[in-house]
């Protein structure tokens, strides 16, 4: 199931329903008219609340969605009429994993952007106010010429974690959804020099597209053997399989649940991979600019997209 937040033409209260890909276009499944529909009262009205309900109201919306055309088909509307939001609005955490591929570690020892290679798994956090949706657009702010990509793997939670156990982490996860980790490389380069962790860069308005949606685990054979893909303007500018994570779901989320409980709706990102503009030796030519067109994957299973513009 693929489900999203997002909120109908003319419209500005979140929804959540699901989308459901279509060769004539995709269409959307509203959860709250499938609610009406069936004559059930206080279901979930947003993406948090949805994941905390657990598996029966999970189960109810999987029924909904396989017989959408025959059942609901008056209550479809056109992805046209929509407008993505992220998938959670709202995660009490998003803990950003950095650090985590092989290749993307080369890199950024060659740009001297890591002292060293971390021991256990390391985050930083992800903040609400920078989330941004599919096929939003996203500002450059003026004077930053070092706007680069990183697709990133990430992993919703489903089921409260404390003390989670390798062992048992997948059971705590309820889909996945793809992270444009967008950076300013140029505010980067000074907080790595200066020893900050906020990770200014990282967190500018608009600069976590998220999205389109939280793919069920239950639709994905291996989450460690995914190929991410990152174009921009269509052309390919990096590949790279799960594989080559150093830290899986199941470390990060013992590691990051000892102490601290792990909510429904928390939000783990696995870290970019090698292939990032500022670790080409042409990388002035790849950082993003105004029209740039960025599409970021997990290949077959689901695209985000997001174009800069410039700042007014």
């Amino acid at each position: 199931m693929r489900l999203i937040t997002f909120t109908r033409k003319g419209a500005q209260h979140p929804e959540i329903g699901a989308r459901l890909p279509h060769a004539g276009g995709d269409q959307i499944l509203p959860f709250v008219d499938c609610a009406k529909l069936n004559n059930i009262s206080n279901f979930p009205s947003g993406m948090k609340e949805f994941l905390r309900a657990g598996d029966l109201v999970m189960n109810q919306a999987k029924a909904w969605v396989k017989t959408a055309h025959t059942d609901s088909s008056s209550i479809l509307l056109s992805a046209k009429d929509i407008t993505y939001l992220p998938p959670i609005l709202d995660a009490e955490k998003f803990l950003c994993v950095g650090k985590n591929y092989r290749t993307h570690l080369e890199e950024l020892k060659r740009t001297n952007l890591i002292k060293e290679i971390p021991q256990e798994p390391t985050s930083f956090i992800k903040l609400n106010s920078c989330l941004s949706g599919h096929l939003a657009e996203v500002v450059r702010p003026k004077g930053i010429t070092k706007l680069d990509y990183e697709p990133e793997l990430v992993f919703v939670i489903g089921k409260r974690a404390l003390g989670a156990k390798k062992d048992d982490a997948m059971n705590y996860v309820a889909g996945v959804t793809i992270l444009n980790d967008l950076t300013c490389r140029d505010l980067q380069l000074r907080e790595v020099a200066s020893g900050s962790r906020f990770w200014t860069g990282k967190n500018i308005p608009g600069f976590g597209p998220l999205g389109p949606e939280i793919v069920t685990i239950d639709e994905i054979p291996n989450v460690y053997d995914l190929w991410m893909t990152c174009s921009v303007n269509g052309e390919e500018r990096m590949r790279v399989n799960t594989s080559d994570q150093i830290w899986k779901i199941s470390d990060i989320l013992e590691h990051f649940s000892r102490f601290i409980p792990i909510e429904p709706g928390d939000m783990f990102s696995t870290g970019a991979p090698g292939g990032v503009a500022v670790g080409k030796d042409n990388a002035a030519d790849l950082y993003l600019k105004p029209g740039d067109v960025v599409e970021c994957s997990i290949d077959g299973l689901s695209t985000l997209s997001t174009t800069i513009v410039d700042e007014a």
